[in-house]
């Protein structure tokens, strides 16, 4: 059965979706972008400050879900900008050691929702 998965420590979804949602053991998180639960605002900053937003978003849906980052079997990674790659690796490499990274898809996109740099979606697996 089909379960939702929402938690006031994530931002709340601005359209018709779900925070994530589980079937069985699988999590299918929705993308995050860096916007900060408690006021609604994207963080200050450029590509750093927003992917660890982001990431940290990705990471209480994941707690919510009881799962975590060394669960995530795959992750798609949007960027407005494909020069803020090497910049959006740094950040993103905090919570994936090479050795045990899941499976990833990145792309470039034309823009994001909020005009935002970065987003993140995930598929992970429950402890």
């Amino acid at each position: 059965m089909k379960e939702i998965i929402s938690t006031t420590k994530a931002p709340a979804a601005i359209g018709p979706y779900n925070q994530g949602t589980s079937f069985d053991k699988l999590v299918f998180l929705s993308g995050q972008i860096p916007l900060i639960p408690e006021t609604m605002e994207i963080i200050e900053g450029g590509i750093s400050e927003q992917t660890q937003q982001v990431m940290q978003n990705l990471k209480a849906v994941l707690d919510e879900a009881n799962s975590s980052f060394e669960n995530v079997l795959k992750t798609t990674c949007y960027l407005s900008d494909m020069d803020n790659f090497v910049a959006f690796n740094e950040v993103y490499s905090q919570y994936f050691d090479a050795q045990n990274a899941p499976a990833r898809a990145t792309v470039a996109v034309k823009t994001l929702p909020k005009n935002v740099l970065v987003e993140v979606d995930v598929i992970a697996f429950k402890n």
